[in-house]
């Protein structure tokens, strides 16, 4: 049996200029982290008596004999390029809800490929690991994804990560013990209770990008180059400010991005003390990400008692595998 754990991740900013349809033109880079939320995947050859020869457990149970039958398309698609000839039996459980904003779907696939490519004796580097991840999603899945979520999955840790030409490179954020202590205490997810399908969204901002309307991701990218002096100066409440900046500009690219409720939750969270947010993900639904400073996060709290509020951290870990016996 394996068992992988995978982070999910935050993308703090330079979200959409990931996408190749853009980068491979121009230039893209993000800063993102990943956070102490995880995604776990555990794999175990199925004994020859069963009837069936692939057994898929996540919200649903699938026992099949035939890889091809298999509904979860994630995991027909990687147990078909795995090659792997064995049955398995394959669990997913989650720290977080599925498609909320937070990378879950390159998450599975990268702690998914962890573990098939471990059972296979392949030991992949992180940089494999992304780059197997990235062209699974696009070539075999034909999902219309970007790169960043595959590439924080698979190193983990808070990091400037830069796109051109159909490759990345990531840089390490070097700052200061308290401004990460900072940010641990300070940033909170807040949940819509409504999970999207980032298919439409992502279509509607390629589009955009096919017709050269691309001011609104140059201003993006200027938020990244706004970051990096703010993490260099330590100026941690000028960061959560950003994320107020970035969000405004992160509606325009889409109309699909937001939605009343969603509006409704930012602005209460603004009103109610926080110096900024963001929502996460594509947009439609999942998590807004607030910035509040510990003073005001009693009547934080007490304004969103009806909703589920996640406190989190930042983490260095990327996919790994946590347990392993033959």
């Amino acid at each position: 049996m394996i068992i992988t754990k995978t982070p999910y991740r935050i993308s703090f900013f330079g979200g959409g200029s990931d996408y190749p349809e853009w980068f491979n033109k121009h230039y893209g880079e993000v800063i993102s982290s990943t956070i102490n939320k995880y995604l776990y995947i555990s794999c175990r050859e199925l004994p020859h008596f069963f009837r069936h020869k692939y057994r898929i457990v996540y919200s649903v149970i699938e026992n099949v004999s035939d890889i091809n039958k298999i509904k979860h398309n994630a995991v027909k698609q990687l147990l078909s390029y795995s090659k792997i000839k064995k049955g398995l039996e394959i669990h997913y459980d989650g720290d977080l809800p599925s498609r909320s904003g937070m990378g879950s779907s390159s998450c599975f696939v990268v702690g998914l490929l962890k573990a098939l490519s471990f059972m296979k004796n392949e030991k992949l580097k992180n940089k494999d690991l992304a780059k197997k991840s990235i062209f699974l999603e696009r070539n075999v899945m034909f999902e219309n994804v970007g790169f960043q979520d595959q590439v924080a999955a698979a190193y983990g840790g808070f990091n400037n990560i830069q796109f051109s030409k159909n490759s990345f490179k990531v840089r390490k954020i070097k700052c200061s013990k308290k401004f990460i202590g900072n940010l641990n205490e300070n940033l909170l997810l807040v949940y819509t209770g409504k999970a999207r399908t980032a298919e439409k969204i992502v279509k509607t901002f390629v589009d955009k990008l096919s017709k050269n309307k691309k001011q609104n991701i140059q201003r993006i990218l200027k938020n990244v180059d706004q970051a990096k002096k703010i993490i260099r100066s330590n100026n941690i409440d000028d960061f959560g400010y950003l994320l107020n900046e970035t969000w405004l500009q992160k509606r325009e690219l889409s109309k699909n991005v937001t939605n009343n409720k969603i509006d409704y939750i930012y602005e209460k969270g603004i009103k109610s003390g926080a110096l900024g947010g963001k929502l996460l993900g594509a947009g439609g639904g999942g998590f807004v990400m607030f910035y509040v400073k510990k003073n005001k996060k009693d009547n934080f709290y007490k304004n969103f008692k009806q909703n589920v509020i996640v406190p989190i951290k930042l983490s260095d870990t990327g996919s790994e595998v946590i347990f392993y016996e033959k």
